[in-house]
């Protein structure tokens, strides 16, 4: 089992909880999402979803295969763009943005796990942890250095540092990738069903480490997932059927 974080990821000069859930994060209006726009195949697979989310929110995406749930997660993510709507991420609007405009939102904004951890292989630990920073900045500061190390040692891979993926567990890269996420201190994080291929206890550990992270940091955290125990300890659950919301609790 993970040790707990006991050393908080806030400043002195960071707002309680409380006071930091007033802000909304992440705001969607009206998004809707086509493919094949002006063929006879053009087919729509979000159809107006309106859900906000605010900073140090904890929120369950769930929904049947094919319901559009990865679809928004990349919308969101500023991967892809909405076809119509208005999407804007910590206050700015993203529809008139260009890419690298959008490139430069999401790099300073958001942290992604995934469920596939996409680990480089022949980075370590540390240096796969590092790249946010170094896509960032272009180089890893002594400072970011010791960021990446305490994220490490703060999800319970003190002495790992320095191995690669292909060294670790699944659970070990799954708490990498959480590391990685979260170097960049980001306002919002989405995880992609970051719990699949996991076992029940390593799916609790990093849904735990994740809790965690989301209650020390203030970070908003935009959860996908299948388990409907995991989405029950989560703060609110939005579900998706068929592109549309259908509940929200």
């Amino acid at each position: 089992m993970t040790a707990p974080l006991t050393t908080p990821l806030t400043t002195p000069g960071d707002l309680p909880a409380q006071a930091r859930v007033a802000e909304a994060i992440l705001q969607l209006d009206a998004i809707h999402k086509s493919y094949n726009l002006g063929t006879p195949v053009e087919t729509e697979v979000l159809h107006g979803i309106t859900i906000a989310l605010q900073q140090a929110e904890f929120v369950a995406l769930t929904g049947p295969s094919g319901s559009g749930k990865s679809t928004l997660l990349n919308i969101v993510g500023l991967l892809e763009r909405a076809t119509a709507g208005r999407l804007q991420i910590a206050g700015q609007t993203t529809e008139a943005l260009d890419d690298a405009a959008l490139t430069a939102l999401r790099g300073r904004t958001i942290g992604f796990v995934f469920q596939f951890h996409h680990l480089l292989p022949a980075f370590t630990a540390l240096e796969n942890v590092l790249l946010p920073g170094i896509i960032a900045h272009g180089v890893a500061s002594p400072e970011m250095e010791a960021i990446a190390l305490d994220l490490l040692r703060r999800v319970g891979l003190r002495g790992a540092e320095y191995k690669r993926p292909g060294e670790l567990s699944g659970g070990m890269q799954q708490r990498v990738a959480i590391a990685r996420a979260l170097a960049l201190q980001p306002r919002l994080i989405l995880a992609d069903e970051p719990t699949g291929n996991l076992d029940t206890v390593t799916a609790d550990e990093v849904f735990g480490l994740l809790r965690e992270f989301n209650h020390d940091h203030g970070s908003a955290c935009l959860i996908v997932t299948h388990d409907p125990r995991l989405a029950a300890r989560c703060d609110r659950v939005i579900a998706l059927v068929d592109g549309r919301v259908v509940d929200t609790r």
